[in-house]
């Protein structure tokens, strides 16, 4: 270890405070449109606090609240489901915090910046696999929270190792972010591309009703329980839901999920599988139509759109009759096209994989600058070089 700095733990340089669990606890009914900003774990994001989603109580009810009241410079951690979810207080405001957070002031001997950093770091990481318990919804307390082990140099060295942090990581967020603008517009020009097809009118292209090109069937009730181990893949509204020892469906079929999250997305299957009744099948096609095609066709529709909006979003037959598509009634054009569309999406998807090999590699390197950083490594001239060197 570096000269001057040592092992301690969170306990010894910060002070902690829970949020009010007792009868002064505010419950939803007590949230207003405008008062006391009353903070909880989804208000924390990539170490700011969401101020433009936040919940609010009446000054009155701050006002009988004992633990859990904010200050500027605090940093608040989550402490059950999101664990490491942080954020720093950059306001001076009254709030107050849920009691999945917990408020981490820094002594006088704790930069702030630097605690934030150590929160980023994979060393709290690891803290929090050998403190929490493991369960299925993980926590910790803050007694644990305190124990953490922080290697701390003096004041001053943390002041310039946050000053080079954050210069070297302005650096890097500014990439990422191109990046992922250029990522979301390679996925919008397939987009782009798949909805200019469907939307031309030319010679020998025809536009008629869903319900006059083909009907849509359910698939037949099976659930987990009656799932039998077996070689045949079980589809359901969001795609594979298991596996079956029988088949209700089987060779080139265009399936479409009925219930769920995924609902409206069509498939294009050529084996044989079972079928549930959260999805439909095309059936008596009265034009002919490639399956691939159709299957492209179709999500160029977002059929999503027409599910109903409740807790369990689903999409019924009579809703898709009257949606018109546009085809060509020649199925070697429709071929030809979905040729066309393929190579495209090979490319996208080139492109894409691309971009997200370059987000994880700065993801990569600011892991790796905080790790100089907590060793006593990290130097101006190693931060610019690796750096320009990742964005280059």
């Amino acid at each position: 270890m570096s000269e001057g700095w040592r092992d301690l733990t969170l306990g010894d340089v910060c002070q902690f405070e829970n949020g009010d669990r007792g009868k002064n606890y505010p419950g939803r009914k007590a949230f207003t449109l405008t008062g006391i900003p009353f903070i909880n774990a989804g208000h924390l994001n990539d170490g700011v606090i969401d101020w433009g989603s936040m919940n609010f109580i009446p000054e009155e009810h701050f006002q009988r609240i004992g633990n859990g009241k904010i200050k500027i410079g605090d940093l608040l951690f989550c402490l059950r489901g999101s664990l490491g979810k942080f954020a720093v207080v950059d306001r001076d405001t009254k709030g107050a915090i849920a009691s999945s957070l917990v408020i981490i002031r820094p002594t006088d001997h704790m930069d702030p910046g630097y605690l934030a950093a150590y929160f980023r770091s994979n060393i709290c990481s690891s803290m929090i696999d050998r403190y929490s318990n493991g369960a299925a919804q993980p926590n910790l307390s803050a007694k644990c929270l305190k124990s953490f082990e922080i290697p701390l140099p003096p004041l001053p060295e943390q002041k310039r190792i946050v000053a080079i942090l954050d210069e070297a990581f302005a650096g890097i967020d500014t990439v990422v972010a191109n990046t992922e603008k250029n990522l979301a517009n390679a996925r919008e020009l397939f987009e782009s591309y798949l909805n200019s097809v469907f939307s031309q009118r030319g010679e020998g292209w025809i536009t008629k009703p869903l319900g006059e090109c083909f009907r849509l069937r359910s698939g037949d009730g099976l659930t987990t329980k009656q799932m039998r181990p077996g070689e045949f893949p079980v589809f359901g509204g969001n795609g594979i839901a298991g596996s079956h020892d029988q088949s209700n469906l089987s060779g080139s079929n265009v399936i479409i999920g009925r219930v769920g999250a995924l609902c409206g997305n069509a498939r294009h299957i050529n084996e044989s599988i079972w079928l549930t009744d959260n999805a439909f099948k095309v059936v008596d096609k009265r034009y002919s139509v490639d399956d691939r095609f159709l299957v492209c066709l179709l999500n160029a529709c977002n059929l999503r759109q027409y599910a109903r909006q409740a807790a369990q979003p689903v999409i019924s037959n009579s809703s898709l009759k009257a949606i018109n598509l546009n085809f060509p009634e020649s199925e070697s054009e429709q071929r030809k096209i979905v040729g066309q569309l393929d190579e495209l999406k090979k490319e996208i998807h080139r492109v894409a994989s691309v971009y997200q090999q370059k987000l994880t590699a700065l993801a990569e390197l600011k892991q790796s600058l905080l790790q100089k950083a907590f060793s006593g490594e990290l130097t101006a001239s190693k931060a610019e070089a690796a750096v320009e060197e990742a964005t280059a």
